[in-house]
């Protein structure tokens, strides 16, 4: 029997004015509402010089939300792969997934931001390269002891780390990709895509076509696990939603925007600067119970996805509209997503 999974996106992104502990508060009630509702993971996004909005980082939150939900997978989703370096990568991760009892999810990307590369001393022309080798010795390092290895940016000498991941041979790796050569990479390099939240359906449906004859290529199965990441908002009625969701969702693609987001999107699909109405179209999950459960089911029979992860609060917005927003999730699209597959 098929089973759509549904995850929870906290991006933990927060206006400059705002108190950052009393958010911080609100994210750890979100992720203990999640673990009651039912959810599969929570996921937790990394950028760096966030400005103007307040972030906070990846892994510190996530081994909070270890504890604070003991049911929940832990997807750091994404890792900006190539600003980093793989001996502590490996031992950070490792230490997630052994702290939690194996509930790491490995989320790896390029990353699109002149600003971060940068600050990390590396620059976007060094990404791919970077990208590829710190995958390679991550999984190397956890998989054996006595590491040699030259990268283009760092050397292991008889390295071993000092821990190992729960999950052999090593915790889930999920590639985000927009773009089509990025695509063919999670196929060659990932135990699956990570399909990303901004592109239309319609890019979707053709990338994934991508995706799969990539997989053919590379010899290698479609994935049991298949995840998608997407704007989700529901309420009683579509027009409750945009009333409650409009303004934060569009504040947040905003700053995408500013940030050159739409740089790393597909040609034709690759505006985010777009009206708000134009921008959701085919894009984002908002409605009605019935119409989130309807969207997901055609998400899930047209390209295969069967792990939705939903994104449900966007800077400035109360925490409680998004509570009530994850209950109906939960007690009426589970459901009926669930039953309809």
């Amino acid at each position: 029997m098929t089973t759509i999974q549904f995850g929870l996106m906290i991006r933990g992104q927060f206006p400059q004015e705002d108190d950052m502990q009393q958010r911080f508060a609100e994210c750890m009630e979100m992720v203990r509402h999640a673990d009651k509702l039912g959810f599969s993971c929570i996921t937790k996004g990394s950028h760096y010089a966030g400005y103007p909005l307040q972030d906070i980082q990846q892994l510190p939150f996530l081994a909070r939300a270890m504890v604070e939900g003991p049911n929940l997978r832990l997807n750091a989703g994404i890792i900006l792969l190539s600003l980093h370096k793989p001996l502590d990568l490996a031992e950070q991760l490792a230490s997630i997934d052994v702290m939690s009892g194996g509930r790491l999810i490995f989320g790896a990307a390029l990353g699109y931001r002149e600003v971060e590369f940068l600050g990390f001393g590396t620059a976007q022309r060094e990404r791919v390269q970077r990208f590829e080798e710190n995958l390679v010795a991550i999984k190397r390092l956890w998989s054996e002891n006595d590491v040699n290895m030259v990268g283009s940016h760092f050397e292991l000498k008889d390295a071993s780390t000092s821990i190992k991941p729960v999950q052999q041979p090593h915790p889930p790796v999920w590639i985000g990709a927009n773009a089509d050569p990025a695509i063919r990479r999670a196929a060659k390099v990932g135990d699956c895509w990570y399909v990303n939240p901004h592109n239309r359906i319609g890019t979707i449906l053709e990338q994934t076509e991508i995706y799969k004859r990539a997989l053919d290529e590379y010899d290698r199965p479609f994935p049991e696990e298949f995840p998608i990441r997407r704007e989700v908002f529901v309420a009683p009625t579509r027009e409750e939603a945009l009333r409650l969701c409009a303004p934060y969702l569009a504040t947040k693609y905003k700053v995408y925007h500013e940030w050159g987001q739409d740089k790393a999107m597909p040609e034709g699909d690759n505006d985010l600067s777009l009206e708000f109405d134009e921008l959701a179209r085919d894009r984002f999950l908002i409605g009605s119970p019935d119409e989130v459960a309807e969207e997901c089911v055609r998400l899930h029979r047209e390209t295969g996805v069967n792990h939705i992860i939903a994104s449900m609060q966007w800077p400035g917005m109360d925490y409680r509209i998004t509570k009530d927003a994850m209950q109906l999730l939960s007690e009426e699209v589970f459901p009926k997503v669930n039953q309809a597959v």
